[in-house]
């Protein structure tokens, strides 16, 4: 008898997988891979659109057909700021842009100021001001830069909506993907912000993150959503099970820390700190701030390696060491090396002097401790002054980094610092939101997989 199943599609930039969920949320099965980017039409480099469209109908034909899983639900959770663009005829036509993208000059000039200014609108928005990451401004950027390509656009969709249109041919948004600073939602009047119809911007109502539609594939009529944005998507199973209020380091390219609990107007000093809101399932604002962790460890990490002569992954095996931890704190008097004077535009200190320390593990945990110290403060940006969380979560790639975990819980002696092995919590989170009624006796409710962090 076949095994009935939640597919899962769960895009990031560097990572794309699939799981198959069962009816409680266990993971059946997984399988990872990766593609080579591409460039745009001004040759910048951006996802491979039509490699990963290809990969998805293939899984599709595979796992409908499989002998021993009855898929019943899909659903797709994505890297956000990212815009998907549609002409008449349900065509894809332009290259995934990469948020990563310069913003040209020209194309904002004037814009803030129509609106109130640029803290006033970032206010508003809950968007710090940050280019094509504010992923609405793709959108202006696309009007103003390519005109003929966006006379062509019918539709506006984030990447998750998008991927499930092809299957649906139901254009959609939703509150997760749209109020995920992209400078287009009014978080005043929780609708968009005027600047999207006056710019002839045209993106559909959002609706519940929740609501399926049948799609019929191969004889089979199966139920998919419309997409969840990934940081949204991590967050559910927490805020579904937690039995306190709690922080959540949600790590990997980006560390996005989330508190759910903070309901405190963003201030014009923390959207210049790269404070923003998220929006939960519930349509909640969430309290974030976020660092460019992963890329910016893979970057540096890069440059020790070939200085040092030993692989990229050599840092996997430097164990935490506590007495060299603290003789580089004595010696540097607690200072940043890497990062004296902020993280640079390239995210890589060019000028470090690497003759300082005598071994790659050295210069590692160096490395590592500046890097904490920045998520400690993104961290405490998002903590109140009537803080009602008592521990921190941390899941994703992070997690497994003893010397990143312990020194966050040295760093927060009044909270209990955990690591979670939901490893796939932005996925479980995407297959939760689409499960409709489960089997009698099943509920949303498992196995958090915390374990404390001992701090050094």
């Amino acid at each position: 008898m076949k095994k009935e199943v939640i597919l899962i599609f769960d895009i990031g930039k560097t990572n794309k997988k699939l799981l198959l969920f069962d009816m409680t949320f266990r993971v059946l099965h997984q399988e990872e891979t990766r593609f080579d980017e591409v460039t745009d039409d001004d040759g910048f480099a951006c996802d491979d659109g039509d490699r990963l469209e290809r990969w998805i109908d293939d899984s599709l034909q595979v796992y409908l057909e499989h002998p021993a899983y009855d898929v019943m639900s899909i659903n797709f959770t994505t890297y956000g700021a990212t815009l998907v663009y549609v002409n008449d005829e349900g065509k894809r036509i332009t290259p995934i842009y990469n948020y990563l993208k310069p913003m040209p000059g020209g194309v904002l000039e004037g814009f803030y100021e129509r609106y109130g200014g640029i803290d006033e609108f970032s206010r508003r928005t809950a968007s710090p001001a940050m280019g094509m990451l504010n992923s609405g401004l793709q959108a202006l950027w696309l009007k103003r830069k390519k005109p003929e390509t966006f006379r062509k656009v019918s539709h506006i969709m984030h990447l998750p909506q998008y991927l499930s249109y092809r299957l649906t041919g139901f254009v959609s948004s939703e509150h997760t993907s749209i109020g995920c600073h992209t400078a287009l939602w009014d978080f005043d009047r929780m609708r968009y912000h005027p600047w999207v119809g006056e710019e002839s911007v045209h993106l559909p109502e959002p609706i519940d993150v929740s609501s399926t539609f049948p799609v019929k594939i191969g004889g089979k009529t199966i139920r998919a959503g419309i997409g969840i944005h990934d940081s949204s998507a991590s967050l559910a199973p927490y805020i579904m099970n937690s039995r306190e209020p709690f922080i959540l380091l949600s790590t990997g390219t980006w560390c996005i820390s989330m508190n759910p609990f903070n309901h405190t107007p963003l201030t014009a000093e923390q959207l210049k700190q790269d404070c923003l809101c998220y929006m939960s399932v519930s349509m909640k604002p969430v309290k974030s701030s976020r660092v460019f962790l992963g890329h910016i460890h893979d970057v540096n990490v890069k440059v020790l390696a070939d200085y040092f002569k030993v692989g990229e992954d050599d840092y996997k095996k430097v164990k935490p060491d506590p007495d060299l931890l603290q003789r580089l704190t004595e010696q540097h008097h607690g200072q940043s090396m890497f990062f004296p004077e902020g993280v640079p535009e390239s995210y890589l200190n060019r000028g470090i002097d690497l003759k300082k320390f005598a071994s790659f593990g050295e210069a590692y945990h160096q490395l590592m401790m500046d890097l904490t110290k920045l998520v400690i403060t993104a961290i405490e940006l998002i903590i109140p002054e009537n803080d009602s969380t008592g521990c921190i979560y941390i899941t994703g790639g992070f997690a497994r980094n003893e010397i990143f975990t312990r020194l966050l819980a040295s760093a927060f002696t009044k909270k209990r610092v955990f690591t979670s092995e939901v490893d796939n919590a932005t996925s479980l989170g995407a297959a939760m939101v689409v499960a409709g009624e489960r089997p009698k006796g099943t509920a949303f409710s498992f196995d958090l997989g915390l374990k404390p962090v001992v701090p050094f």
